[in-house]
């Protein structure tokens, strides 16, 4: 429950601000959301006030492509639809000014408000590095709403499900794992998924905490070897990070991996969790847990937010 009865009119601009926004118990106080908001359920009804200006269908390497070609020409890689915007007259607009890549650019944000609304709309920008900066934003957002108490139990509540997953894995062995964020050019992930593997009970050898997905040669890859390989590329559902996996295991160069020759490769639902910095990053502890440490942690997310992927498989 939200502790007052503020008016706010919201409009959310990415889908884990919307998240933090619901789990804060302000669904009803949501007008409008980006073209990308799907959860929780009901989401789907409110007005759509974003579009992408790009193909999300191509490939790995021509949506990469497209988006480093906008960037080095300073074009947008998403709009806000101003009708809609200023239909909806909203009062607070969550957004983020971290990666231009994954949501509407502030700038176009703050452009759009001061053509088409009141100079009092609120804009409150995240900017979610890592797991504290996730929870700096879920207190940014709560202030927001004069909701301090529900961003301080929310936070309680994501951090008790840490410690959990924490406790069940911390005597087993730490496996080195390959979170894949991209791949093709290949991506390792960054910002705070390192935080989570090691919450899971493994090693990343490869993203760090509260920096930017990395690049990730081919050759480090190779060379370190890891011992679990974690498909998660950005905006990718579970069926299409399985489709990426099994083409990259289908090559030989895949193949002599230890993790491809044991089975230890997986690919996620990545854009419901690992791609979401809000609420749900708590689940997506609990993906990795139940990947690398199956005995410890119950499979409750298998089959609906990740699989394991074979070579085999790949190759039929």
């Amino acid at each position: 429950m939200s502790e007052n009865l503020s008016p706010a009119r919201i409009v959310s601009l990415l889908p884990a601000a919307t998240e933090i926004v619901c789990a804060l118990g302000f669904q009803d106080r949501l007008v409008a959301r980006s073209h990308e908001c799907d959860f929780p359920p009901g989401i789907d009804i409110l007005p759509v006030c974003t579009r992408a200006l790009m193909r999300p269908d191509g490939t790995s390497l021509e949506i990469d492509t497209e988006v480093k070609s906008a960037l080095q020409q300073a074009v947008s890689i998403y709009e806000v639809i101003g009708e809609t915007l200023q239909d909806v007259q909203p009062t607070i607009i969550v957004t983020q000014d971290q990666c231009e890549v994954c949501a509407v650019a502030l700038d176009d944000v703050e452009a759009a408000v001061c053509r088409l609304l009141e100079d009092t709309v609120k804009i409150v920008s995240l900017q979610p590095e890592g797991l504290g900066k996730v929870f700096d934003d879920i207190r940014r957002v709560a202030g927001a709403l004069d909701a301090a108490g529900a961003g301080d139990a929310l936070i309680a509540s994501m951090t008790e499900r840490f410690e959990t997953v924490k406790r069940r894995t911390v005597n087993s062995s730490r496996p080195r794992v390959a979170c894949i964020e991209w791949c093709d050019p290949l991506m390792a992930a960054g910002n705070w998924v390192p935080e989570l593997v090691e919450i899971a009970g493994g090693r990343d050898p490869f993203g760090q905490a509260g920096q930017h997905a990395p690049w990730l040669e081919p050759e480090q890859l190779f060379t370190e070897d890891p011992d679990v390989i974690v498909f998660m590329p950005c905006g990718f559902g579970l069926e299409r990070s399985t489709a990426e996996a099994c083409s990259l295991l289908a090559t030989p160069e895949w193949q002599s991996l230890s993790a491809v020759q044991t089975g230890q490769v997986y690919a996620t639902d990545a854009n419901s969790y690992f791609n979401r910095p809000g609420p749900r990053l708590a689940e997506s502890a609990e993906i990795l847990a139940e990947v690398l440490h199956p005995h410890r942690q119950p499979p409750i997310h298998e089959r609906l937010a990740w699989r394991q992927v074979l070579a085999n498989k790949a190759l039929e």
